[in-house]
């Protein structure tokens, strides 16, 4: 790691205490969405050796209470923890009519892909719009690591990879992909 270079660092969450397991209605499968952003997370057994905890002073985190208790777990206390709406997670709602179970990752791959497509965003955010939201959420980060050297977002899976894809068009270089696995570290450098 170059140590003259500006970093930023995009995690993901601990993974959530809710069971996926089971056959679920559409009433069922929105309910979980609702039930998902107020789980609490597992215990973080061993932090990532990538995170360099001697220099992060402040790390930004959504509203959404598994982002900020991964933050808590992840760096203590001690740490300044901003947190802002513009980190939250893609806002999701489950599409299709309420006939029949299917498994839950039916639901929300039907329901997410139609959501790209434009075709499900009634009285969410829509999909233009949420990347927008990640394009102001890298320049927060950007005018972080330009006045302090550092950036630190714990947040969701699908902001950061949209996050991230902001930061690589203003230039700055993936010098870690930790993926979309939970507590997953990305790191960018410029």
């Amino acid at each position: 790691m170059n140590f003259n270079a500006q970093h930023i660092y995009l995690i993901r969450h601990a993974r959530p205490l809710i069971s996926r397991k089971g056959f679920f209605s559409k009433a069922q499968a929105q309910q979980y969405i609702t039930d998902y952003n107020q789980a609490e997370v597992e215990k973080i057994i061993q932090r990532s050796e990538h995170l360099p905890l001697d220099r992060i002073k402040r790390v930004f985190c959504s509203t959404l209470p598994r982002a900020k208790a991964t933050a808590l777990m992840l760096f203590g206390p001690e740490v300044e923890l901003i947190e802002d709406a513009t980190f939250k997670e893609f806002e999701s709602r489950i599409w299709g009519l309420p006939l029949g179970k299917f498994p839950l990752k039916w639901w929300q791959v039907t329901s997410r892909i139609l959501w790209l497509l434009g075709l499900n965003q009634k009285d969410i955010e829509s999909f233009k719009q949420a990347k927008m939201r990640a394009a102001q959420a890298a320049d927060h980060l950007v005018r972080e690591a330009e006045s302090n050297g550092i950036a630190v977002l714990v947040a969701h899976g699908f902001l950061n990879e949209f996050i991230k894809r902001a930061l690589k068009k203003r230039g700055w270089k993936v010098s870690l992909d930790g993926g979309r696995g939970y507590v997953g570290v990305t790191r960018l450098e410029k």
